[in-house]
């Protein structure tokens, strides 16, 4: 893809911004779409993100201290509410309103902490994708962050082509058949016009990788089905069926011999040369046994870190092509029919921004 030095993301949108675990109490210094962030959580428990940078001498207030509910700035002392009101400044009484910082709507939901990106005033919670497999009591799901050192499109990318696990996560998720097997590509909108890209792959009577033999019990052969959803600009589903070769799911939609699992990812820019991926397995079976959650974890972010080297190094080819001249284009084909859509819609997303 080509890496622009224009913005090649839009504002207009929420992102992931942290883990649910990983906001509390000490202050987290978070950079999403190019804007600084400082996080934490009240008293209360509700999670807080200001604009990293004291509006005295903007100095970062992920380098200040808890006063409360309140940060107070480790250069000047000034003190800051959660809402961003400047509280208290040294030597002064009055506190004029351009002292206050900018404060950033956020929406937890499960595992993960939303950031809206555009104008603070109006967040559009159409927006939010759904996630309810974190609270659903049927389901288990584990999940982790790995940072790229890459442009979020790579990513975007690598997700909406699945054949790379054939080669990329061979002896992990891949085998000969997700590269072989044809998908299809469409597109669609949600109530709210939102555009989602759908690429899916069915596969009957293939091999059964160790993600799924090992978590699920089931040999091959085994049928596989992949179906992706991708919500632009940041959220990626992909639903998978495996299931005992030849084995269909009942007219009522139950389908008691196969195990499902919603692969999730947040895609999050932290500026044109870095990107946050968040990632959820959830899953509806082996609920509540703590061994499953360890093999899923430890298997799914190995398969992740594959991934993120092989970006952060095409990443840096990109980069050093466009600086010294040498780019010579990309040749695309029928598996990146998803890809060449999605990047289709992050660009009317992005225009869509600046009009």
């Amino acid at each position: 893809m080509s890496m622009s030095t224009a913005r090649t993301y839009p504002l207009n949108a929420w992102y992931v911004i942290a883990r649910s675990v990983e906001v509390g109490d000490e202050l987290l210094a978070r950079k999403v779409a190019g804007e600084h962030l400082v996080l934490y959580r009240t008293s209360a428990g509700e999670p807080v993100a200001l604009a990293d940078r004291c509006s005295h001498r903007q100095f970062p207030l992920s380098q200040g201290q808890r006063v409360g509910d309140e940060i107070q700035c480790s250069y000047h002392g000034l003190r800051f509410d959660s809402c961003g009101t400047c509280t208290w400044v040294p030597g002064q009484d009055r506190i004029p309103s351009r002292a206050n910082v900018p404060n950033r709507p956020l929406v937890e939901r499960g595992a993960w902490i939303w950031v809206w990106m555009g104008d603070p005033a109006h967040p559009d919670h159409d927006r939010l994708p759904a996630t309810p497999w974190f609270t659903d009591p049927e389901w288990a799901s584990v999940d982790g962050l790995e940072p790229l050192a890459a442009h979020y499109g790579l990513l975007i990318d690598n997700l909406l082509d699945l054949s790379h696990e054939t080669f990329l996560h061979a002896g992990f998720i891949g085998t000969p058949e997700v590269a072989e097997t044809p998908i299809n590509t469409s597109t669609s909108t949600t109530t709210s016009g939102r555009p989602i890209v759908h690429v899916s792959r069915h596969m009957s009577g293939v091999d059964c990788p160790p993600f799924y033999a090992e978590s699920t019990g089931l040999q091959s052969p085994i049928d596989r089905w992949q179906d992706i959803d991708y919500h632009a600009p940041g959220y990626y589903q992909l639903n998978v069926r495996v299931a005992p070769e030849g084995s269909e799911p009942d007219a009522d939609g139950s389908d008691p011999e196969a195990a499902h699992v919603v692969v999730l990812y947040a895609i999050t820019p932290v500026d044109e040369h870095n990107t946050l991926d968040f990632w959820a397995v959830c899953r509806n079976f082996g609920v509540g046994n703590a061994e499953t959650d360890a093999f899923l974890t430890s298997m799914n972010r190995t398969v992740v870190l594959q991934d993120v080297a092989a970006l952060d190094l095409l990443h840096r080819r990109l980069v050093e092509a466009r600086t010294d001249g040498t780019d010579t284009g990309e040749v695309s084909f029928k598996i990146d029919t998803g890809g060449l859509a999605a990047r289709r819609v992050l660009a009317d997303l992005t225009s869509a921004d600046v009009a």
